[in-house]
């Protein structure tokens, strides 16, 4: 997660946007920056596959990713 912290720092002088995620969706996160599909979170860490979609949600509207086509936002997340 460290790298995804400092790349937001670089973007992000006024703090640190994924300080306003929760610690679940924190992990949901870094367990896409490992390359899981949204099923494997979801049996890893022993919640339902809606669960996993409603946090990711929540992390790329915290991230402020749009909701746009053309783009993969799970990798948005990780890259941005």
């Amino acid at each position: 997660m460290s790298v995804l912290r400092r790349r937001f720092a670089l973007e992000d002088p006024h703090g640190d946007p994924l300080s306003r995620l929760t610690s679940r969706e924190r992990t949901v996160l870094e367990a896409l920056a490992q390359r899981h599909t949204n099923a494997a979170v979801a049996q890893e860490l022993h919640i339902s596959l809606s669960a996993v979609e409603k946090n990711l949600n929540t992390v790329f509207d915290e991230l402020r990713l749009a909701h746009t086509t053309g783009y993969d936002r799970p990798i948005l997340a990780v890259l941005r």
